[in-house]
């Protein structure tokens, strides 16, 4: 893994999480985009080298609003940069960890994305982020 390429908070109305954030961080969003797939729609906010992704689930079935719905708006995950998303997949499955895709999918910001099971990780959902190259198959 590379560094931490963003943090993922789950809010429940992206509009006014988008206005707090943007006078907490002093810069505003860069980009909203929805992942129909996942039935979220997400905001990023750049500051420095960090990035910070704002997430509102647009239907009940969604795991952000069932996440919302048992622990409150807060931390959703840590997403760590990677190289190589099939790689470190199957680096993780051999150490043992859990993960909750087969396969990475398509998700925000031009990412393919995995995510680890929070049981493997003391609690904490964490993503695999890989950018997505433009001669690279999407999965």
């Amino acid at each position: 893994m590379k560094k931490i390429e963003h943090i993922g908070i789950a809010v429940k109305n992206l509009k006014d999480a988008n206005a707090l954030y943007q006078q907490l961080l002093g810069v505003e969003h860069y980009k909203i985009e929805e992942v129909a797939s996942e039935h979220v729609m997400t905001s990023f906010f750049q500051v420095g080298p960090n990035k910070i992704e704002l997430l509102e689930g647009t239907a009940p079935e969604s795991a952000i609003s069932k996440f919302i719905e048992k622990r409150g708006e807060g931390i959703h995950h840590l997403a760590f940069e990677v190289d190589n998303i099939l790689a470190e997949m199957e680096r993780l499955r051999k150490e043992g960890f859990r993960l909750l895709n087969e396969q990475p999918k398509r998700g925000a910001d031009n990412k393919l994305v995995c995510f680890v099971h929070p049981k493997s990780a003391h609690g904490v959902l964490v993503e695999l982020c890989q950018t997505i190259k433009a001669d690279q198959e999407e999965e």
